[in-house]
C-alpha cells in the first residue's frame, strides 16, 4: 500500500504505475468500500489518506482548500470554528476522507436546498497517470466558460485520476436552527403536508420522509417528515407556528436535532452494520413519484422529499438487485448503492445506466486508455 504525503508524490505514483502498466486500486480510508461495483484485484494500491493538510481557508471569502485525505470531520469542525458550513452531510461522514465524498458524489438530507458536490466545489486538484498534477478552478466563487474539469472527477470513483485536493465554498452557519418531526399516518398525508411545506414561503434546508420502518429505528411510529429549518430566530419560530398547522409533531433543538439529523444522514451505515449481507438501493424519480418509490420498498425507506431521491433497504442483497430490476423497468433511475463484496460480481448492480454511458466510456478512454485505474469500480460498466 502506497500513501503518499504530497500531491507531488501522488502524481509521480500514479505515473509509475502507468508506466509500468500497472493496475491500481485508488482510496481515501476505504469507508465506503462495499459502495458501488466490485473492486477488481489490481498490481498496486495507493491511499490518499495521507494527504491531510488544510492548504488555504479564507473565513472573509467562506473559501478553503484541502487535501483530499483530510477526514471530513475536521473539514466541517474547521469551518464550524468560524460560524461556517459544509452542509453536504455525506454518509460515513465520521471515516469518510474528504476526496472519497467527492469521488462518490455523497450526499445527505441538506441537497434540498444546498445541493451537492457539484453546487459547493469550486476548484480542484488531481493527479493524472502521466504523473503530473492538474488544476481546475480555483479559490473564487465565479462562473467560468469552458470545460470544468472538476466536474468529471465527482463521482469518478477515481476511475480517471486521483483527487489531490479539493476547494469549497462554505455558507454562513444560521443565526438559529431548529428541526421538527411531524407523524402521519398515511403517506398520501405525509405528502399533502410536504406540498403545502414547499409551495410556502418558507424553505427549510432538509425535508425528509420516513417510513414507519425507517422511523422505528428513532422510535417513532408512523409517517415521520423531518425538517431542518435555520434563519433568524423570528424565521424559526414562524417555522414552528405555521408547521403547526400541517400535523401532530415535536420540534428539536441542539443536541437533540443534530443527533436526529446524525441518525437519518448516516442511517446507511447504520443500518449495514446490522445486516451485513445487506443491500441498499438508491431511485431517482420526481416529486410526484416519491409515494409510489417509496409504497414499492418493502423494508425501511427513507427519502430526499423534496429532492426526489430515494433509499431502500433490503435484509438481502439479492433482494435489492430484483426490486432495482423491477423499478427501472418502471422508468425510475436506480442503482444498487452498497452491496457487500463478494457478492457483487453476481448481481445486476445498475441494470439501465442510460444514454450517458457510452460518453462515460469515452471519457474513461481519454483519462485511462489501459483501464488501469479502479477497474470495476464504476458498477462494472466502466
Amino acid at each position: 500500500m502506497l500513501a503518499p504525503q504530497t500531491p507531488e508524490e501522488l502524481a509521480e505514483a500514479l505515473g509509475e504505475a502507468a508506466a509500468q502498466r500497472r493496475s491500481v486500486s485508488l482510496a481515501g480510508n476505504s469507508s465506503k468500500r462495499l459502495m458501488a461495483g466490485p473492486v477488481e484485484p489490481a498490481d498496486c494500491a495507493i491511499t490518499t489518506a495521507g494527504l491531510r493538510r488544510v492548504l488555504e481557508y479564507e473565513p472573509h471569502d467562506l473559501t478553503i482548500s484541502v487535501e483530499a485525505g483530510l477526514p471530513w470531520r475536521e473539514l466541517v469542525s474547521t469551518a464550524a470554528e468560524h460560524r461556517q458550513i459544509v452542509p453536504l452531510d455525506p454518509p460515513f461522514s465520521r471515516d469518510a476522507t474528504v476526496g472519497g465524498v467527492i469521488a462518490s458524489n455523497s450526499s445527505g438530507p441538506r441537497r434540498r436546498l444546498y445541493g451537492t458536490a457539484r453546487d459547493l466545489v469550486i476548484g480542484m486538484r488531481f493527479a493524472t497517470l502521466e504523473g503530473k498534477l492538474a488544476q481546475s478552478g480555483g479559490m473564487v466563487v465565479k462562473n467560468v466558460a469552458g470545460l470544468d474539469m472538476a466536474k468529471l472527477m465527482i463521482g469518478s470513483f477515481g476511475t480517471l485520476a486521483a483527487v489531490a485536493s479539493v476547494n469549497f465554498k462554505l455558507g454562513p452557519a444560521p443565526e438559529a436552527e431548529r428541526s421538527f418531526l411531524l407523524a402521519f399516518p398515511s403517506p398520501a398525508e405525509a405528502l399533502a403536508a410536504r406540498r403545502s411545506i414547499l409551495a410556502g414561503a418558507l424553505q427549510p434546508a432538509a425535508v425528509d420522509l420516513l417510513n414507519p420502518a425507517c422511523g422505528a429505528s428513532i422510535g417513532r411510529n408512523g409517517w415521520l417528515l423531518a425538517l431542518r429549518a435555520g434563519g433568524t430566530a423570528t424565521a424559526v419560530d414562524r417555522y414552528e407556528r405555521e408547521l403547526a398547522a400541517l400535523g401532530e409533531g415535536i420540534a428539536l433543538e441542539s443536541p437533540q436535532q443534530e443527533s436526529l439529523w446524525e441518525h437519518i444522514g448516516n442511517f446507511t451505515p447504520w443500518f449495514l452494520e446490522r445486516n451485513p449481507d445487506g443491500g441498499v438501493v438508491r431511485a431517482s424519480c420526481t416529486l410526484k413519484e416519491v409515494g409510489d418509490v417509496l409504497a414499492s420498498l418493502p423494508g425501511p425507506a427513507l427519502a430526499r422529499a423534496g429532492s426526489g431521491v430515494c433509499y431502500g433497504y433490503f435484509e438481502d442483497c439479492g433482494a435489492a438487485a430484483g426490486w432495482v430490476a423491477e423499478a427501472a423497468r418502471r422508468g425510475w433511475k436506480t442503482v444498487v448503492e452498497f452491496a457487500p463484496e463478494e457478492r457483487k460480481r453476481a448481481l445486476d448492480l445498475w441494470p439501465c445506466p442510460g444514454p450517458d454511458l457510452e460518453l462515460m466510456r469515452r471519457v474513461k478512454g481519454l483519462f485511462d486508455p489501459g483501464n488501469l485505474l479502479n477497474r470495476g469500480r464504476l458498477y462494472g460498466r466502466i
